[in-house]
């Protein structure tokens, strides 16, 4: 077995075999860290329940404070009040026909992901020369 490095024999000298609470730990992480890049980190916590239990169950989201990176661009092609919808979740372009006509003209693919309605299903499936290679097309 390989012997570890001066900088990781520093780091775990730096830590005592024990729990921390939180409060503790983040500065004590900041401390001994030694890479140039951001570590990651792995937060174990006891919360003393039995997930065997239905009522007991652990789910949860986290908000993280900077995101996760860039945000996806959607496109929604959708017919009568389902546009209204999608303008009102906040998709990045909303259309119908048009929609579909911009794409034979312009080669339009300026998006991430693209939602559709199956009432306009058959005029997206027109599209799949442009979409499927990209990973675009839609699923009915």
């Amino acid at each position: 077995m390989r012997k570890a490095g001066k900088n990781i024999t520093k780091a775990r000298a730096a830590v005592e075999a024990r729990p921390y609470q939180l409060k503790d730990a983040v500065p004590l992480l900041q401390k001994i860290k030694f890479s140039k890049f951001d570590e990651t980190v792995e937060i174990t916590m006891r919360l003393g329940v039995d997930p065997k239990h239905a009522d007991q169950m652990v789910r949860g989201t986290v908000v993280l404070p900077h995101g996760l990176g860039k945000s996806k661009k959607v496109l929604v092609i959708a017919s009568g009040d389902k546009i209204r919808e999608a303008e009102e979740a906040g998709a990045d372009f909303v259309g119908g026909e048009e929609m579909v006509e911009k794409f034979n003209k312009e080669n339009f693919t300026d998006f991430d992901s693209l939602i559709a309605t199956p009432d306009v299903m058959q005029s997206v499936g027109r599209l799949g020369k442009i979409l499927r290679p990209n990973g675009l097309m839609p699923h009915p």
